[in-house]
């Protein structure tokens, strides 16, 4: 069964979503710990920088997001770790993943349509093309 979960979340309402189907997954079996991940990329620091946001302001904002997500699994008694990751998520949430040996990752997705992921790229559709264990994208 699934003994290690990675739940890749940043507060969307497609990681809430998400969150909820982990919890789910994790609960048919006892022992089950999730790690939900949230990624800082760089690229969009920039713009809580030039908000002149300091470093613990900026934490504390971005932990108030996985608030819900972590009551959920509150609620539902699982066991669970946050850990707070840098870079490109896409590229960072594949190489956590297959260095841990995950049993499986659940995420959210943003619902691009094909030109947009074309053009954009996506998230979901890098760590299901390269984590070395089953990837389930919710909608």
């Amino acid at each position: 069964m699934y003994n290690r979960i990675l739940l890749a979340a940043d507060g969307s309402e497609n990681s809430i979503r998400a969150a909820k189907e982990a919890v789910k997954i994790a609960s048919f079996a006892e022992g089950t710990v999730v790690e939900i991940v949230f990624v800082i990329d760089y690229s969009k620091g920039s713009k809580e920088v030039l908000q002149s946001k300091d470093a613990e302001t900026m934490d504390v904002e971005r932990r108030k997001k996985l608030l819900p997500i972590e009551e959920m699994f509150n609620q539902a008694n699982i066991t669970y770790k946050v850990t707070l990751l840098h870079g490109d998520p896409g590229s960072v949430i594949v190489e956590y993943v297959n260095k841990l040996s995950c049993d499986m990752v659940v995420m959210g997705s943003r619902g691009l349509n094909a030109l947009q992921e074309m053009v954009l790229g996506s998230v979901s559709h890098k760590v299901a093309k390269d984590a070395k264990c089953p990837v389930l994208i919710v909608k």
